[in-house]
């Protein structure tokens, strides 16, 4: 049986390299959730709720916020390159750290498959002459090439790659707002008729809110892998309290900034589900070539998405292979340790991990609405799982750090814990609504068995190691 740590006592100097630096972890946190459920989602979103959109990102983004402050506490006083998981062990045990360090790697190596194969076909669009396949071949091995040198170069791949999506997402409100006020050439103020006309704010009432939380909430699932991430940094504790505190507020304006002017500019029911409202915006007000920009800005959210979730999915394999969760082959790191940027890079975990991405795509490719369906439904609810967990682990960490080590506690949870409990309750709240959806209810069931699965072999381990010692 083996005996859960101090919360805050350090394990063994972990091998990976300290190659990131804060603007590349600041970068991080705001462009990994600015993806395509932002940019092409949103649209099925606006179609449930109308102007009320606003409220339901406004629900959604407040719920990832709490969660993240949670985890932004606990890895700012003991980072770690397993983050949530290494908490999760700490304090629940073993079984809570191997199922939730094995949900979240499935969840990227599924995930990956479908930014993959979504960037493939604007590639083809753009080049008919390239199959598919082969865009996604290339893709695949750029970005695990990228992630098996130095992690330097990951870091400056998601921060040029977040940074046009910032910029595109800021010169998108810029225009928006001039529009709404009637500054562009040949141009009359729109006003707020689009906010209050259509059936009003609330057309299909707090009911539509509610669906629209549904639909949008999982868009937030990424900001995760800044705490991940924030082990190979030279000062993981500040950097993570940082990169926490800023990304969380400007991606809430972000998101809901952008909600309000698209429902500002156009009527709601201009919108529809599959086509994206950010296009629909910018043909409005005059932008030449508005599809075209947007597919560029669409291909580069995929794509970075695509390089964080392999190495969020990397470390989270290594971490878990290091605490004896995984196989210990993939401990095997490249030359350097300590601290060396150059060096570090857990290697074989790329390798493992981009091995069943491809496995991943190879199925979406050829059996997208059945075998590769099923794989996906079983993650489409792992995320809330895996908040869920973070918010446990952070009810019963947080007693323990103040307890022994409360100059750790650089970075607090609001109002504990009656923000944790609230934040609890809320998620449960949306896996019970998921459950009334008729679209959202084979996620639910498909991913409570993929993770009772996991229960089940963590709980089984439990056991054998119980009887041993």
């Amino acid at each position: 049986m083996h005996d859960t740590p101090p919360p805050t006592e350090p394990r063994q100097p972990e091998p990976l390299a300290h190659g990131l630096k804060q603007r590349h972890l600041t970068m991080l946190g705001l462009g990994g959730v600015i993806g395509a459920g932002l940019f092409v989602g949103s649209g099925a979103g606006i179609a449930v709720a109308g102007p009320a959109i606003v409220v339901s990102y406004l629900i959604a983004g407040t719920l990832a916020m709490l969660v993240m402050r949670m985890l932004g506490e606990m890895s700012a006083a003991m980072p770690a390159s397993g983050s949530f998981s290494v908490h999760a062990e700490r304090a629940l045990g073993r079984w809570a750290g191997f199922s939730v360090g094995w949900l979240y790697w499935f969840l990227l190596v599924v995930v990956l498959a479908v930014e993959a194969t979504a960037a493939a076909t604007i590639a083809h669009g753009w080049v008919p002459a390239v199959d598919q396949w082969a865009w996604v071949l290339v893709f695949m091995v750029v970005f695990t090439v990228a992630n098996l040198t130095a992690v330097k170069n990951f870091g400056e791949f998601e921060f040029w790659f977040a940074a046009l999506k910032v910029v595109a997402i800021v010169v998108f409100l810029v225009l928006g707002l001039l529009a709404i006020f009637g500054l562009l050439p040949d141009t009359d103020p729109v006003g707020l008729t689009n906010l209050t006309g259509h059936g009003g704010f609330l057309p299909n009432g707090w009911a539509g809110v509610v669906s629209g939380v549904l639909t949008v909430v999982f868009a937030f699932g990424g900001l995760e892998v800044v705490t991940i991430a924030a082990a190979e940094t030279d000062d993981p504790a500040r950097a993570v309290g940082r990169a926490v505190r800023s990304a969380v507020v400007r991606i809430l304006f972000f998101y809901v900034g952008s909600m309000l002017v698209i429902v500002t500019v156009l009527p709601w029911t201009a919108q529809q589900a599959g086509l994206s409202p950010y296009v629909k915006v910018l043909d409005a007000i005059g932008v030449p070539s508005a599809g075209q920009i947007m597919n560029i800005v669409v291909f580069v959210a995929l794509l970075s998405a695509l390089n964080a979730n392999l190495y969020g999915s990397s470390r989270m394999i290594f971490s878990l292979a290091e605490r004896g969760e995984g196989p210990r082959g993939l401990l095997k790191v490249s030359g350097g340790r300590d601290g060396e940027s150059e060096g570090g890079v857990p290697r074989r975990a790329v390798l493992a991990s981009v091995a069943f991405g491809f496995v991943s795509v190879l199925l979406n490719l050829k059996w997208p609405d059945s075998v590769f369906l099923y794989l996906l439904n079983s993650v489409g609810a792992v995320l809330l799982f895996v908040w869920g967990l973070i918010a446990a682990s952070q009810l019963r960490l947080r007693r323990r750090i103040e307890r022994e080590a409360p100059e750790a506690l650089t970075l607090r949870m609001w109002f504990f814990p009656w923000l944790t409990w609230l934040t609890l309750v809320a998620l449960v709240a949306v896996l019970v609504l998921m459950l009334t959806d008729d679209v959202a209810r084979p996620q639910v069931l498909w991913s409570a068995g993929a993770t009772g699965l996991v229960l089940l072999v963590a709980l089984a381990r439990e056991v054998r190691d119980r009887r041993r010692g």
